[in-house]
């Protein structure tokens, strides 16, 4: 949940309060006695049209930070010694992003050391697609902007793609529909892809890994097949009407509810069963059910009048949508047509479960046999791993695998449940072990935070045997069996967590390969452990750097993305080579580069600005005892002795970490310009803050904010500002509200200001049912603050886009309301075409001059 430098996410509190009263600072009635000061940072004030040039200047400038990084990498073996690996970046210093692939000749590598080294071989990339067909990409439909906006992409072009490894068949979407290609193991030069025709918008395309000529897609709220080979497009569910009255249209299949996407992170509705041992292809989704979630209106800024938008959308305490899985069996005729029937499960979720709330994961096992799901209770204290089997599902045909022990696994099973006092953390940790010989085992890695830090373990869970003819009860009497655990290893343990979204393992050698914060909270760091060597653990990346990594299957080779503060980033291709036992250094693989992926010379533009845009990071222990980490950047016309008004740009909350070890480049442009201003600019991850656990106050920030200036003579603590953007907006509310004695002015952009006005998913983890929990609530609220605000004009602007899909303008418009009737002063500006991250360049320039022409006439 984060929009550039912009976010909104609650903090976490163990007492599922927004605010501690106990701890509440006394809040001064009247002005707060802040002192006015100088205007600006040197008394000179700067008109509109003077800041407006300025910021498109600056704004050219810094385009030098828009560094090439590559995403989204995948690989695909060609043969024995060649692996060719693909990937997404944005060619020059523009934001569309497109496909592009390099071919590693895995008998090159003759160095011996670790990553980021000075020498090493420039590996070639290439374009994938012929480069003409660029202008597709710029056609964006309302299906795909909210898809982004909660997916928090900030590209446009491809921005996600699918590769079926042994036929080279890719697929992605873009323009509203879906494009298609073959790339050939010695490619001749960019191909052109194959545009699926079609009338409707098209998401989220995925390649049945069994036959690549069949592709599943979402469209219309429900899901359709694709046969490359025909040309025939299928649609193979039928639950959404297509009225065009959300009322009376409810259901879908294969598009997950507005809070899996924004809360969950599960953009995907279908998978695809891993293997087709019996030529049947199978197609698990989920369907969902928004009859009882309420709808809510927007009015669209369009030449239309009274035009509306409409969204079901669960705000805290009402009902949710639910969720249940079906499954297609998909045969493909002699004459190449698709045949398909529909399964639905004999007991559904609600009745093996009748606790849960959120079907939040599900997958394959990766044998193909059985189907897995994570569920979580509304209050998000209860979580279990369930085991579903194929004959779980009505009618459903069992797979052709004679030579194959029949499964003992009848009855949906149990594999794991956690609870929690507080709130549990949903994440994608989560490895089946597919060598494992006894079918009646199953073994599989399952990231936990039972210790206070999230850490990875091994289990081996027993499922029950199938008991005799006369024993056993019909499928329609089974509900859930619990898995017997058997054995349960730590395979990390410590004061740090694991991260990251994947997991990559070497069963053979009994190797786990993982991302976490070891070494510092400040850098994401590759790990490998050994299940046979318990304890030892060893760094794979260089220290220094924060790395971002993609693991091919076979855990042989990887790619990071790397960077630092000071550094911008770079790539690189590494090989790993298992060593035979633990040598005496504890080293368990030994690592060695192939060369740099992506790494081009700096620019003569950011050579000149690079010293400019480098923070300082500070370790600061406040009185509680936590260690607090903050980023200081230093106006660019720096002069010693001089003091300078200081920003604070916050946010706060869980799950976005403002300081860490990585380049801060294009994604900061605002606080760029901020320090080109002269202003100097603070971030500050204070408890509650992600990887770093407790609870957030505003004390926090202040204590750290004086112990900084102690440090630094150059910030000016009586012109202090206060910004943020959705949660980091609404805690420039409270700052404000709370200490108008110490900031002297706010601008809370798409602030939540009613936590009863924010939806289910977020609010309920950290506050509870609002029914539960009506005084944490009612602490929480701005509305409950609102007559401490200053009542001095130019202290407070309030920013946001009027079809705000995430927080609504419905909690500004109480606020506005809360504000006139206690009779304060604020600005408003609002964007009639932006939703909760601005997204168009007019409204980014108009907003970055609007926050500049504030601060600089008022602080």
């Amino acid at each position: 949940m984060f929009c550039q430098q912009m976010a909104l996410l609650p903090e976490p509190r163990p007492d599922r309060s927004l605010v501690n009263e106990e701890k509440m600072p006394r809040i001064p009635t009247g002005s707060g006695g802040v002192s006015r000061g100088a205007v600006g940072t040197g008394g000179n004030s700067l008109n509109w049209r003077e800041v407006h040039l300025r910021v498109r200047e600056l704004r050219r400038t810094f385009l030098h930070l828009s560094v090439k990084t590559p995403t989204d990498v995948t690989f695909r073996r060609l043969g024995p010694s060649q692996l060719r690996c693909y990937f997404l970046l944005s060619p020059g210093q523009g934001r569309e992003s497109t496909l592009f692939y390099a071919d590693i000749n895995l008998e090159s590598v003759t160095c011996g050391k670790l990553a980021n080294q000075t020498w090493g071989s420039r590996i070639i990339y290439q374009e994938v697609l012929d480069s003409g067909h660029s202008f597709l990409w710029r056609r964006t439909s309302r299906e795909e902007q909210l898809l982004s906006e909660r997916r928090r992409i900030s590209t446009w072009g491809i921005t996600n793609y699918e590769l079926h490894p042994t036929s080279g068949t890719l697929v992605f979407p873009a323009s509203s529909t879906i494009f298609q290609c073959v790339h050939p193991e010695r490619p001749t030069g960019p191909i052109s892809p194959r545009e699926l025709p079609s009338c409707q918008v098209r998401l989220n395309p995925q390649i049945c890994p069994a036959n690549p000529n069949l592709i599943a897609f979402a469209a219309r709220y429900d899901i359709y097949l694709y046969n490359t080979k025909t040309g025939e497009e299928k649609r193979v569910t039928h639950v959404h009407s297509g009225s065009g009255r959300l009322e009376y249209d409810p259901k879908s299949a294969g598009m997950p509810s507005y809070v899996m996407q924004e809360e969950f992170s599960r953009y995907q509705g279908y998978w695809w069963q891993p293997i087709s041992p019996d030529g049947v292809y199978r197609l698990l989704f989920e369907e969902v059910d928004e009859s009882e979630v309420p709808i809510v209106q927007f009015i669209l800024p369009d030449d239309s009048a009274g035009m509306l938008d409409e969204f079901r959308f669960p705000r805290a305490g009402m009902s949710n949508a639910e969720s249940t899985l079906r499954m297609l069996e998909v045969e493909v005729g002699p004459a190449e047509e698709l045949r398909v029937t529909t399964r639905h499960l004999r007991h559904d979720l609600k009745q093996l479960a009748p606790w849960h709330e959120y079907l939040v994961r599900v997958g394959w096992v990766p044998d193909g046999k059985q189907i897995w799901c994570q569920l979580l209770d509304r209050r998000q204290q209860r979580l279990e791993l369930i085991l579903l089997s194929l004959s779980s599902f009505t009618g459903q045909k069992s797979p052709a695998t004679p030579s194959a022990p029949s499964s003992p696994l009848l009855s949906p099973h149990v594999i794991v449940s956690q609870h929690s006092n507080t709130w549990i953390d949903v994440h994608n940790l989560l490895y089946w072990w597919t060598s494992h010989a006894d079918p009646s085992q199953r073994m599989l890695i399952w990231a936990s935070e039972e210790t206070g830090h999230r850490h990875l373990y091994l289990l081996l869970c027993q499922l029950s045997p199938p008991s005799s003819t006369e024993d056993q009860p019909s499928h329609e009497d089974q509900g859930l069996v619990s898995a017997q655990l058997v054995q349960k290893i730590a395979l990390t343990r410590g004061d740090w967590s694991v991260t990251g979204n994947s997991l990559w393992v070497d069963e053979t050698r009994g190797l786990v390969y993982f991302t976490g914060l070891r070494d510092s909270p400040l850098e994401q760091h590759l790990y490998v452990t050994s299940i046979s060597q318990q304890g030892v653990i060893q760094r794979l990346t260089e220290q220094g750097f924060s790395h971002q990594v993609a693991l091919n299957e076979d855990c042989s080779v990887f790619t990071t993305v790397y960077s630092s503060v000071e550094t911008p980033s770079q790539s690189q291709v590494l090989r790993i080579t298992p060593l035979d036992g633990q040598n005496n250094s504890g080293q368990l693989v030994w690592v060695s580069v192939f060369g740099d992926l992506v790494n081009e010379t700096l620019s003569e533009g950011l050579r000149e600005i690079k010293s400019l845009v480098v923070p300082e990071v500070f370790t600061t222990r406040i009185n509680s005892g936590d260690v607090i980490y903050s980023m200081v950047f230093k106006p660019h016309n720096f002069t010693p002795g001089r003091k300078y008004p200081t920003v604070l740009c916050i946010y706060g909350g869980p799950q976005v970490q403002l300081v860490t070890n990585t380049f801060k480049g294009f994604r900061h442009m605002r606080t760029h310009m901020l320090a080109a201003h002269g202003f100097c600019v603070v971030s500050i991850d204070s408890r509650g803050s992600d990887n770093r656990g407790g609870t957030v106050e505003i004390e926090d920030q202040v204590e750290v904010l004086q112990l900084l200036a102690g440090q630094c003579d150059y910030m000016d603590l009586t012109r202090l500002a206060v910004t943020g953007w959705s949660y980091g907006g609404y805690l420039s509310l409270m700052a404000l509200a709370q200490r108008p004695d110490v900031f002297k002015v706010a601008i809370a952009g798409a602030p939540v200001v009613s936590w009863s006005l924010y939806d289910t998913g977020y609010t309920e983890r950290y506050m509870d049912l609002p029914s539960v929990n009506p005084e944490g609530y009612r602490n929480g609220s701005v509305l409950s603050y609102v007559n401490n605000l200053p009542d001095e004009e130019n202290r407070l602007l309030i920013v946001q886009g009027m079809i705000d899909e995430n927080v609504h303008f419905s909690h500004t418009n109480q606020l506005i309301q809360a504000l006139i009737k206690a009779g304060k002063p604020y600005q408003l500006q609002i964007y009639p075409h932006e939703r909760h991250c601005l997204r168009q360049l007019d409204s980014n320039e108009h907003y970055e001059t609007k926050l500049l022409s504030f601060l600089l006439n008022n602080l």
